[in-house]
């Protein structure tokens, strides 16, 4: 190793270390600022709440379906019956409403990320730097997949049920706006990473730039297209079951019910219905990657 190459190696560790040191400040400011402020105050029986709320989600509502009391009593305060229903009954007809709520915040994931994909093509396409679309338009789309990255899902949500209404369309929308910034991102990572030279020669016998696009760009980045769009319609799962709370259908609504009237058991089942639909597309989705390559 010469000089030089020891210099340019010792910079850019320094480079490295100084980065590090600079993000251990910043995690140390918010740390400090926090502590200070009192804010990082685990509340009072903190050990108490915790294991009483295991203990309700250790138990999931949806075996009451089998295992409910037929004659369960809500008693006041003093003892006095209040009312006697069948836990049983009860729990069947909720677990339908699971059912339906699981299929809607599927839709929702599914058309919402499709839509997303679609409006981001040609954003990725004009954002990549090797494409070398006109500057205006090229700035135009990373200023276009910028915003959508930085809006929160909830805050498109927030707005579109106020413009649409109630109901998954408000939900399908807020997912498409706001993976719009993801995907094109991606897609345009994706263009950056072709090699240029088989562009270059297919521009070099008179191809149009959409005939280039198509006979050249596309068939190279349709597998990491194709792989993207997997990732990110499994985590829009994930993100449409909260959408329910700001009145956009789906499981959003059941976990709001949960939280607000203290029934863990069955934010336990929510939880659960979550857990396996996301670990399904994920078996799935991995298969179909596998496929590509």
């Amino acid at each position: 190793m010469n000089w030089m190459q020891f210099k340019l190696r010792l910079k850019g560790r320094l480079g490295f270390f100084g980065l590090v040191f600079l993000y251990a400040l910043i995690v140390f400011g918010c740390v400090y600022s926090l502590a200070t402020a009192g804010d990082l105050s685990m509340g009072r029986n903190p050990v108490a709440n915790f294991i009483k709320t295991a203990t309700e989600f250790a138990r999931p509502s949806f075996l009451d379906v089998w295992f409910g009391d037929p004659a369960y009593e809500y008693k006041s305060d003093d003892g006095t019956v209040l009312r006697t229903e069948n836990r049983q009954e009860v729990e069947h007809q909720w677990l339908v409403q699971l059912g339906f709520a699981t299929w809607t915040t599927f839709k929702i994931a599914t058309l919402g990320s499709l839509l997303g994909a679609i409006l981001a093509l040609p954003f990725g396409v004009l954002s990549a730097k090797n494409i070398k679309a006109p500057r205006v338009l090229t700035a135009f789309s990373r200023l276009v997949l910028d915003t959508s990255r930085s809006i929160h899902t909830l805050v498109f949500g927030l707005v579109l049920v106020g413009i649409v209404g109630l109901g998954p369309t408000a939900g399908i929308l807020a997912i498409a706006f706001h993976s719009l910034g993801t995907y094109g991102k991606l897609f345009a990572e994706s263009i950056e990473t072709l090699d240029m030279a088989s562009i270059e020669a297919v521009r070099g016998v008179g191809a149009s730039p959409s005939q280039t696009f198509f006979w050249s760009v596309w068939p190279s980045v349709l597998p990491q297209w194709v792989s993207s769009h997997l990732y990110l319609w499994e985590y829009n799962i994930r993100d449409s079951t909260i959408l329910g709370i700001i009145g956009a259908g789906g499981l959003g609504l059941l976990i709001s019910e949960a939280v607000s009237l203290f029934q863990w058991g069955r934010l336990s089942s929510i939880l659960i219905v979550v857990v396996l639909m996301v670990t399904a597309f994920d078996a799935i989705s991995r298969r179909i990657r596998t496929a590509l390559l």
